[in-house]
């Protein structure tokens, strides 16, 4: 009989972590903005790992300011570093939002950073005057990193961005509002295609497809101060409470589309993200009901070549193959689902969350796979290994750090989501939509080829 098996980990202690704290997540958030700047008030560390971390997937840099907390912070408080932190920001880089993001350290001290922020635009508009200061956005944005992880400092950030930012309602835009989550600049390009073709326009909240994967044309970038190209405009998240609705893709990430719906009455869908056939059907019908828009045949032709690629390959290369699928809980419950429909086991799915969503998508899986699913929440790629070593698999579909043990265990690795560190280009191959889903099939069928038939490719008919 059909059931997910819920397992959480049996131990305090994290090996091999699947999450990092919150503060990461509204970094990848305040990046998507065009001429926004993360301001961390932390220590140094806590936005040199993100750098870090953004770089190697990304192979860009990205620019992320810090209010660099010390011993003496956590006696007399950071009100003076992020005061002149602010001040030196607005003053150099005069960029259109700050988003002021909080860590473990500066929440435990107890610092007020509403009231800091109101002392520094103050002091701003005595610098600058107050026209130009008054055109500065500053967001705080509160990401305790001592509790949850950073796909809820992801979900905070935009939920702050859009109450702080977002104004009364006058005339509908005809636009939709596009909450995308912890994606690549690939999976947005895609979405925007898709909205293409539907015809409407969208505003993505926030858009990392252009800040994290940029031209290199130094004779047509900012640079006094540098800026990469692209990213939301502060105008458009104003104009968000006018659009005609907001879908978020993932799961995680809906509390900006609930207090857009609840202050401006703007419709919001949460999730499924648009992997595969039935959820990509969902987010489209999604579209099609905020914008009382037809489907195009563009849009139906992209969905027959899906369909079309999972005939050629399913049957004959994929059908009844054990999967582990592990990482971002919405992509890792819309893979899932997607290698159910293409005949597959999702044997085990695993993420570092406890999220009620995820198990809910993930019973869904279990009763269309017609198996037992173990899904494995709140834990860690420690537990996932020694899963896999007790009862393997065939595939793995996740992201870098499960590299390591999947070699140990001669199982190979699909690479997906974030972060992927020892490949390049992934993050420029979108995997939602039709079109990513087509892309996700053949990484799949690909790895199956190079790991399980002979090296002469002779007996691929057989």
């Amino acid at each position: 009989m059909s059931c997910a098996n819920v397992m959480k980990r049996d131990r305090t202690a994290v090996i091999n972590p699947l999450v990092t704290c919150q503060p990461m997540g509204a970094m990848y958030a305040v990046a998507g903005i065009r001429r926004g700047l993360p301001l961390v008030h932390g220590s140094q560390g806590c936005s040199t790992f993100v750098r870090y971390s953004f770089s190697r997937h990304f192979r860009e840099p990205s620019e992320i300011a810090v209010t660099s907390l010390h011993e003496d912070a956590a006696v007399f408080g950071g009100r003076k570093n992020l005061i002149s932190g602010i001040g030196n920001l607005a003053t150099r880089f005069k960029p259109s939002v700050i988003g002021a993001i909080s860590t473990c350290s500066s929440e435990i001290i107890g610092d007020d950073m509403e009231g800091f922020i109101k002392i520094a635009r103050e002091e701003l508009k005595q610098k600058m005057g107050a026209a130009e200061a008054d055109k500065i956005k500053i967001v705080p944005i509160s990401t305790p990193s001592f509790v949850e992880n950073h796909f809820k400092g992801y979900d905070n950030a935009i939920k702050a961005l859009v109450n702080n930012l977002a104004e009364d309602p006058t005339d509908p835009n005809g636009k939709i509002n596009i909450i995308p989550g912890i994606v690549n600049p690939g999976d947005i390009r895609e979405i925007k295609h898709i909205l293409s073709l539907m015809g409407v326009e969208g505003i993505v909240l926030t858009d990392i497809s252009d800040p994290f994967d940029s031209p290199l044309r130094p004779s047509v970038t900012e640079t006094k101060p540098f800026y990469p190209k692209g990213g939301t405009a502060v105008e458009e998240i104003f104009d968000s409470s006018n659009s005609l609705g907001t879908i978020s893709l993932c799961g995680y990430a809906g509390s900006g589309a609930q207090s857009l719906e609840k202050k401006y009455n703007v419709p919001a869908a949460v999730g499924p993200i648009p992997i595969g056939v039935q959820n990509t059907d969902q987010f489209i019908r999604n579209l099609k009901k905020f914008t009382d828009l037809e489907v195009p045949d563009s849009i139906l032709d992209e969905r027959g070549l899906l369909i079309d690629s999972m005939a050629d390959l399913s049957s004959r290369y994929l059908f009844g193959r054990k999967v582990a699928i592990f990482g971002d809980p919405a992509i890792s419950a819309g893979i899932a689902r997607f290698v159910c429909e293409l005949g597959m086991i999702p044997s085990v799915v695993c993420t570092g969350v406890e999220n009620p969503e995820f198990v809910s998508e993930m019973e869904t899986v279990a009763k269309e796979s017609d198996e037992t699913v173990d899904v494995m929440i709140g834990s860690d790629l420690r537990a996932l290994e020694v899963r896999l070593e007790e009862d393997p698999v065939e595939l793995m579909i996740g992201h870098s750090d499960g590299r390591l043990f999947g070699k140990q265990l001669d199982i190979p690795l699909i690479r997906v989501g974030y972060p992927v560190y020892d490949r390049v280009g992934y993050h420029r191959i979108p995997i939602v939509g039709y079109n990513g889903s087509v892309n996700l099939i053949d990484r799949i069928t690909n790895t199956v080829f190079e790991k399980y038939y002979d090296k002469e490719h002779w007996k691929l008919q057989q």
